[in-house]
């Protein structure tokens, strides 16, 4: 018998809700990991590797959330759920516009309530904007912990910003993910 997220992941794998799905995309990127998970990490959308393999963060970046997880939270991928605010590859990994972020909230609000977990990390200034719904970006709002839910919400870097920006940022990641390990 399928869970509710796999009933909603099956709906969402054939969303028309915008044109992203005609945009080249190979395969719709739900999500993955623990559905009962009390941490959920939150990025902007599939890039290339993920659109081929159908899953979030599994290129550069996913390696580096991996890491950080492990050496930060003592924690593996399968311990927690990872998503994006969209869920098909924009062409050329451009940012994702707003029609297509409200076209694709519906199916996140679901895996929201669904996990609901106590914790969400959400990477980057897409996934911060989106669910702080605000105007500010990352560098202001990081550092920080925000009622969300029935938790917290920690805005932190995207990975591959990291991967750009080096130490500093790095260090402020890590602080982000310290921060995230208290909350639980």
């Amino acid at each position: 018998m399928p869970t509710a997220l796999e009933l909603v992941a099956e709906e969402a794998s054939t969303c028309q809700r915008c044109k992203l799905a005609d945009a080249g995309r190979t395969q719709v990127v739900f999500g993955m990991g623990n559905p009962h998970a009390d941490l959920m990490f939150i990025g902007e959308g599939p890039g290339a590797e993920e659109d081929r393999q159908g899953l979030p963060f599994v290129g550069r970046s996913g390696q580096l959330l991996d890491k950080l997880m492990l050496e930060e939270l003592g924690i593996t991928r399968d311990h927690v759920f990872i998503a994006n605010t969209v869920k098909c590859r924009p062409p050329g990994n451009r940012d994702p516009e707003p029609d297509e972020i409200a076209s694709c909230r519906p199916w996140l609000e679901q895996q929201l309530s669904l996990i609901d977990p106590k914790v969400v990390v959400t990477l980057g200034n897409f996934a911060t904007k989106l669910l702080l719904e605000t105007k500010e970006g990352i560098t202001k709002l990081r550092g920080r912990s925000y009622p969300f839910r029935n938790g917290v919400l920690i805005p932190t870097f995207h990975p591959a910003a990291v991967l750009r920006g080096g130490g500093e940022q790095l260090a402020q990641m890590r602080a982000d993910l310290v921060r995230a390990k208290q909350a639980l």
